[in-house]
This record gives structure tokens, sequence and C-alpha cells, in this order.
């Protein structure tokens, strides 16, 4: 199966990139991962609730992008991969 991705950021030349294989099962560590935009939040906040309740085995770590407009600053997206072994992005308005 043939699975393109479109990606909206303005790429001269664009980037080959490969879907990652998703897990049979959520565990460890997640991030949350808010990129500033309104309510971004709040719909964070009730993931959260949910992901405590159902999976409570889990540890939430919370992160917020300085601005929605910009990709996420490189010390960000080095301390969540590296303290992480997920990434739920929120994306609200």
């Amino acid at each position: 199966m043939s699975l393109t991705i479109l990606d909206p950021t303005n790429e001269a030349v664009p980037v080959e990139r490969q879907v990652t294989p998703r897990p049979e099962t959520v565990k460890g560590k997640i991030a949350f991962l808010d990129i500033s935009k309104n309510r971004g939040s709040v719909l964070l906040d009730r993931l959260q609730e949910a992901f405590e309740q159902r999976l409570p085995q889990i540890e939430i770590t919370r992160y917020m992008k300085p601005t929605f407009s910009k990709p996420a600053p490189e010390d960000l997206r080095s301390d969540i991969i590296e303290n992480n072994d997920f990434v739920v992005e929120a994306l609200a308005d």
C-alpha cells in the first residue's frame, strides 16, 4: 500500500519521509505538545484526562511551542525525543 503525505512547509526540495510503524500498545512516557494555537491546551487537557483514565501506567509531560507559525525550536524537539516514547500534538482553534 502506498501512502502520500503532503508537507505544508515551503520546501524548495521535498524531503523523502517514511511513516514510522505503529506500536501495538501505548506505554511509557508521552509528550503532549501544545503548538500555541487558541484552545489547544483545552484539547490536551481533555486528552490527558482520557489517557490517564484508560492508561494509568503512562507518564505525560506537557510541552509548548513558542508560536504556531514556525517549527518547534531544535532544543524543544531534542528534549521531546530524548525524554519520551510518544508525542501527541494539539491543533485547535
